[in-house]
């Protein structure tokens, strides 16, 4: 891979899209929808000016930090107290329309690619679970829509990743090891620690993180510039830590942010500012690797059964889950439908992708699970970066804060 052409294209791209960001946003075209469509302008489908290997390791940095980043900066601008009042929902949705979500994927693909391994169905419907509230930027950043809805998709957004990961490695460990299915209750264990190490991990370096900026601008110890840096090195510092001691990084990432944005209010305007510059313009570049990488290297694997997947897993089988779980929660049909459909695919099912490649060495076997979710984030892309806005307005419209 050509890293040095590659990285002149990303800083062209950015440059063509920044002059013209805000009079795009008017016709609802988002920054994803642009820089995926850069990304497969320049790939091999269109003009070839520059390739990257799905597995390259600058491809797998690049994303891995992107999600860090966006979690930690996600979970920072929540507020906490508003979620203490309103856990109900966020909770519902991890716990019965997550697990939902995962069995009914698993059933649907057995049903249209029969001869696929069951194992394999299993780490499918893992890969389309977590959603990306990136995608649906205006839905969680639109001041119209009531605060309790916008956390509750933020949250699902933020922990549903870390809860999946750990069970993702777990899959991906049976299938290395020709395992059909778990012979004890292990990788119970396993996912257990991940999530509370990593909770554990992530809101110490929050917190602490927190305290010692606080604590410093008191006696005027630091510089006004570095309040913007010291954020991101909590971020990555509690994804790396998490990970040495046997949690789960990207939950560690979350709770960080949680308790960083929650412990100091301008901390939290630090990274909220940070979030609008430096951490969008990681998760620009990650869609556009998407497009210059990914596209093209699933594109002959994609067939009518992949597409068929791709488009129930962002409806039906997203959707009808969440419905499912929010049933007594005391909400209208709309709001209910409204959460549903904001359960985009983006950047978690990416990096999944790039680590099942890591881990079992190459994309052999595995071409049709690729292919499906490739088709699946493209898809989202598009159909949640249109819709967003417009939906939101709508909704909007009906109910108030």
């Amino acid at each position: 891979m050509d890293e040095h052409r590659v990285i002149l294209v990303i800083a062209v791209v950015v440059l063509l899209y920044g002059y013209i960001s805000k009079a795009l946003s008017r016709l609802n075209i988002s920054g994803p929808m642009m820089f995926t469509g850069f990304g497969l302008l320049l790939s091999p489908l269109a003009f070839n000016f520059t390739q990257a290997a799905v597995d390259a390791e600058f491809v797998t940095i690049i994303v891995e930090v992107a999600l860090v980043l966006v979690l930690f900066a996600d979970a920072a601008l929540l507020d906490l107290k508003l979620l203490k009042q309103s856990w109900k929902i966020p909770a519902r949705l991890l716990f019965i329309g997550l697990p939902l979500t995962i069995i009914s994927g698993t059933l649907v693909a057995q049903l249209i690619f029969p001869n696929e391994p069951t194992t394999y169905l299993i780490l499918l419907a893992l890969l389309l679970t977590p959603t990306d509230a990136a995608l649906g930027k205006a839905v969680v950043s639109d001041p119209k829509v009531p605060k309790t809805i916008r956390s509750s998709i933020n949250v699902e957004s933020g922990l549903n990743d870390g809860i999946v990961f750990p069970i993702v490695l777990t899959v991906v460990a049976m299938i290395a090891s020709g395992l059909t299915q778990a012979e004890d209750n292990s990788w119970l264990v396993y996912v257990f620690q991940q999530i509370v190490f990593g909770a554990l991990v992530g809101g110490a370096v929050g917190f602490i993180g927190t305290k010692l900026v606080m604590l410093t601008v008191k006696n005027n110890w630091m510089e006004e510039n570095y309040r913007n840096l010291i954020p991101i090195a909590l971020a990555i510092l509690s994804f790396y830590l998490a990970e040495s001691l046997e949690g789960n990084g990207f939950i560690a990432a979350f709770f960080a942010g949680l308790y960083a944005g929650n412990t100091s209010e301008k901390t939290r305007e630090h990274i909220e500012d940070f979030a609008e510059s430096e951490g969008e313009l990681f998760v620009l570049i990650s869609f556009f690797l998407f497009g210059l990488a990914f596209v093209p290297a699933t594109i002959e694997f994609i067939t009518f059964d992949v597409v068929l997947y791709a488009f129930l897993s962002l409806t039906v089988l997203r959707m009808i889950p969440v419905m499912i779980s929010l049933i007594g929660a005391k909400l209208d049909l709309a709001t209910m439908a409204f959460i549903a459909w904001f359960g985009p695919r983006g950047i978690a099912s990416i990096l999944y992708v790039l680590i099942v490649a890591h881990e079992m060495g190459s994309m052999e076997g595995f071409e049709t699970i690729y292919a499906v979710v490739t088709v699946t984030v493209l898809m989202s892309i598009f159909a949640h970066g249109l819709s967003a806005q417009p939906f939101a307005n709508l909704y909007a419209k009906n109910h108030k804060n």
